[in-house]
């Protein structure tokens, strides 16, 4: 029998996790009503420390039903990363907004502050960073950016949970924050998603449009045009046994990633980054690879590891390259650092119950692609 095959990230789930579906299961309460649900709102505001969570059915309709709660208009403006997954912008244009691009900062991979501030236009209604890989955005320079122009400041913290700035938890930072609870998140309801702030008025307004506009005073009455956003309870339960365990689940992220950085130690290969200001977590363990890069070799070094039992996962394409954001406003400095990061950054095996042995076989097979593409 060969090595068993390592995948980029799978659940790390325990009887806890089972002992409380089951519990929901046997209630009969497994749609979109339950206690569970209640509980994992209470549970996930406390752990941002903030004053409101509403529980949604993934971290995308999350960024979506948050900037519709703003009552977006044609031709507002948002601005959003280079680097992060589509969903970021495809909710700007789900919302009826035009997604501004900005190029984000090469030491943190996230929003570069001095490229939001030249993008802000009279058009500029909101600004999205995106904590990257575990990554908190430099949110005091946005908060101020955002403060002067009165922009509404929403966090895409769907890849850090736990991670804080400026010593406050994210989640907490911006006027708003959005989360996913997918498998392969540090707190994952299996898919999943949610919305945190201190602000009640809007909490309440999520809530009304994330279940089909339905008036509170009024059953099947519907003054406006909502939606079906609604977790439930079964997804719930999984939810609350992963905050309980939380502390837990991130010690051993950042063991993992020690280990990491131990065995590659003197191989030329950048991992996941470190700022000043930053308390980072390890969502998914990010390789930058040395040298010059093209798309084909790092499809070489991907399939060698794959052929060896290794996943991997390129990092995401920059949104100015895609189909349906090309040529939108794009406010990038000489270079583009986004394209220079995706062409040379690849994730690899991140899964909590990896043992200090797969780590180490990881970084072997790495450095032998490295040394054969």
């Amino acid at each position: 029998m060969g090595a068993a095959f390592l995948p980029v990230a799978k659940p790390d789930l325990t009887s806890l996790e089972e002992r409380y579906v089951l519990d929901a299961l046997r209630s009969g309460w497994v749609s979109s009503i339950g206690e569970y649900i209640e509980r994992f709102e209470a549970g996930f505001a406390a752990l941002c420390g903030v004053k409101h969570c509403v529980a949604l059915s993934n971290g995308t309709v999350a960024l979506h039903v948050a900037l519709a709660a703003r009552g977006l208009q044609p031709g507002d403006e948002v601005i959003v990363p280079d680097l992060t997954f589509v969903a970021t912008a495809a909710a700007v244009v789900h919302a009826g907004a035009t997604p501004v691009l900005v190029d984000v900062d090469p030491r943190t991979w996230c929003l570069d502050p001095e490229l939001v501030e030249r993008a802000v236009s009279p058009r500029t209604r909101a600004i999205i960073p995106v904590h990257l890989l575990g990554h908190p955005a430099d949110m005091t320079a946005l908060r101020k950016i955002a403060d002067r122009a009165s922009l509404f400041l929403l966090e895409d913290a769907a890849e850090a949970h736990g991670a804080r700035w400026g010593g406050r938890t994210v989640g907490s930072i911006g006027d708003a924050a959005c989360f996913s609870f997918y498998g392969n998140k540090l707190l994952t309801t299996g898919e999943g998603g949610c919305i945190t702030t201190n602000d009640a008025g809007y909490a309440q307004h999520v809530r009304f449009l994330k279940d089909h506009a339905m008036s509170r005073e009024r059953r099947y009455f519907h003054p406006a045009v909502g939606y079906n956003y609604r977790l439930t309870n079964l997804q719930a339960a999984i939810g609350c046994a992963q905050i309980e365990r939380f502390p837990e689940l991130l010690q051993k992220k950042a063991n993992l990633l020690a280990w990491y950085r131990e065995a590659l130690d003197g191989s030329g290969i950048a991992l996941n980054p470190q700022s000043k200001g930053a308390e980072t977590v390890c969502w998914l363990v990010a390789a930058l690879l040395p040298g010059e890069w093209s798309g084909e070799r790092l499809d070489k070094v991907m399939g060698r590891l794959r052929e060896n039992g290794i996943d991997s996962r390129p990092f995401f394409v920059p949104l100015h390259e895609l189909p349906p954001y090309r040529g939108l406003r794009f406010e990038r400095g000489a270079e583009a650092v986004a394209s220079s990061l995706a062409v040379r950054g690849i994730c690899l095996p991140s899964s909590i119950s990896l043992t200090r042995a797969d780590v180490e076989r990881v970084a072997s097979q790495l450095r032998a692609a490295l040394s054969n593409v």
